[in-house]
């Protein structure tokens, strides 16, 4: 989609009219305080009047409702969002910050003042827009109309390299999670993230599309840091549906708002679905919940069949990459009813529009249904002239379409000509119902090349387990050549902001620096 100086995109279109049917109706809950689809215009509103379409601005995010309003706003307007995480420490805000070549950074006053000298000009401190008309030497001092009670800062940066300050036809600059190592940046343009609306109907049983405000309360529990919460934002805000924000994923807050809000589907990542499945809820919260996605990381069909005999709700696993925008491909209820039992821990089949094929790492060529090899998809959301994508991820497609997730290509482990799946080796460590969670490595080893080891997250309550105990536990499913040579039990596994184990962490960890 072509994008001018003077146009903005239809995606921008449609959040115009959205926030234009009803400002009185309710829009978005926080913390049992609901503010309305007026109260998101009139941030729209207010940034509307100084920022052009194409305009980089960098946000310090968090699941409050002041950020959504801004990155609605900044939407509605056709400019860029360039997400930065304020939880990452000091110093690597402000590197990332330093990195980003924006002249326009707007987060709350706290987190801004995080950044030192990197910044002139105060934070501003009101509701209004009040532009300096001799920003040049001390800067900018706005604030947008933000909501109710919340301020947020807009200042300009100082010392700003030579990195283009527009970025026509991108919508949003996702940091990637940085699980094997450092974050990217990755352009999501609007026309990517219109096309990703469209195939996320996939899960849905009524997919119309008409501009109209719907029933029903979506709850929004992934971070605005990583592309889920951005999506699901998007897609509340694209289909007229309001939602409830809660600030990160608490199992009281979150079956709190299923009570209330009894909303049809419900995303979960794999570590908190284990953490509701631990909570022990009663059946009956959960009532009103039709499926669960699951995505960002590799979910366990052992936790998915235990979520639908405690709860009875299906689980329906997806698979999605930053650089897609979003999902390629997942399960539907449809699919779930009658396909579960023969593809049980496939990810689902390609989203409408999406192709997917695997093929020899070598060759490249494409191989035959049920066999081994590297993952590659033809995504629309990249363009109707996009070619084949080729991924680091192992998979497996049957005949029918399903496809399977076995791994990464680029951290797989070969111990003495062996290969060892990471993944593979977390999976059997898993099976212990003893271990929440488990993270999988190499190490490099002069006499083998590399081995595995493995650093492990108890259940709560479960009582003394060693090491010897879980590798004792995992010698049952995994063969010898993949038992970790080292096992470290921790108190809590380092996750992302996505709920993926931060393997940076895990190495680090390893290797005594943490």
């Amino acid at each position: 989609m072509a994008q001018g100086d003077d146009t903005r995109p239809a995606l921008s279109e449609r959040i115009a009219g959205v926030l234009a049917i009803d400002p009185a109706a309710p829009a978005l809950e926080f913390e049992r305080e609901w503010y309305s689809w007026g109260d998101l215009a009139a941030t729209a509103d207010a940034i509307g009047g100084w920022i052009a379409p194409g305009t980089r601005v960098g946000v310090m995010l968090r699941n409050r409702p002041a950020q959504v309003g801004l990155v609605v706003g900044l939407l509605r307007a056709g400019a860029c969002v360039v997400t930065i995480n304020p939880e990452r420490g000091i110093d690597r805000v402000r590197d990332d910050v330093a990195s980003l070549g924006v002249t326009v950074l707007a987060g709350e006053p706290d987190d801004l003042a995080l950044l030192g000298d990197a910044v002139h000009g105060d934070a501003a401190d009101s509701n209004g827009v009040d532009g300096e008309s001799d920003a040049g030497a001390r800067g900018v001092d706005m604030a947008p109309a933000v909501l109710v009670s919340a301020r947020l800062g807009v200042v300009e940066l100082q010392g700003t390299p030579g990195v283009a300050g527009r970025l026509p036809g991108v919508a949003v600059e996702m940091l990637t999670s940085g699980t094997t190592g450092p974050p990217k940046r990755v352009p999501l343009t609007y026309d990517m993230l219109t096309r990703v609306l469209v195939g996320a109907k996939h899960y849905e049983r009524n997919q119309q599309t008409e501009l109209r405000l719907r029933t029903g309360v979506a709850i929004v529990n992934s971070p605005l840091v990583h592309l889920g919460g951005v999506f699901r934002v998007l897609q509340c805000v694209n289909d007229g549906r309001s939602f409830c924000l809660l600030e990160r994923f608490r199992v009281d807050e979150w079956s709190d708002a299923v009570r209330r809000h009894r909303p049809g589907t419900v995303s979960l990542v794999p570590a908190a679905l284990r953490m509701v499945l631990d909570a022990d809820l009663d059946r009956a919260d959960l009532a009103g919940i039709r499926s669960v996605v699951s995505g960002t990381a590799p979910l366990s069909p052992d936790d998915a069949e235990a979520f639908l005999a405690k709860y009875g709700v299906p689980v329906l696993a997806s698979y999605a990459a930053t650089e897609f925008g979003g999902g390629v491909a997942g399960w539907n209820l449809a699919d779930h009813e009658r396909w579960w039992a023969t593809k049980r821990g496939s990810v689902g089949r390609a989203h409408e529009g999406c192709e997917l094929r695997v093929v020899d790492p070598d060759s490249g060529q494409p191989v035959d249904p049920g066999t081994d090899g590297l993952l590659e998809v033809k995504a629309r959301q990249l363009g109707d002239d996009a070619g084949w994508t080729r991924t680091t991820d192992l998979a497996r497609l049957d005949a029918d379409g399903f496809l399977w997730i076995l791994g990464r290509a680029d951290q797989a482990i070969i111990r003495g000509g062996f290969k060892v799946l990471p993944d593979e080796v977390r999976r059997g460590l898993e099976r212990d119902p003893r271990v929440l969670g488990a993270a999988v490595v190499g190490r490099p080893d002069g006499r083998l090349g590399a081995v595995p080891v493995a650093v492990v997250e108890l259940r709560p309550g479960v009582g003394p387990v060693s090491p010897a105990d879980v590798l004792d536990a995992a010698s049952r499913v995994l063969a010898r050549y993949e038992l970790p040579v080292e096992v470290r039990i921790v108190e809590s596994l380092p996750r992302t902001p996505s709920g993926k184990v931060d393997l940076g962490e895990i190495q680090a960890l390893l290797a005594g620096e943490r």
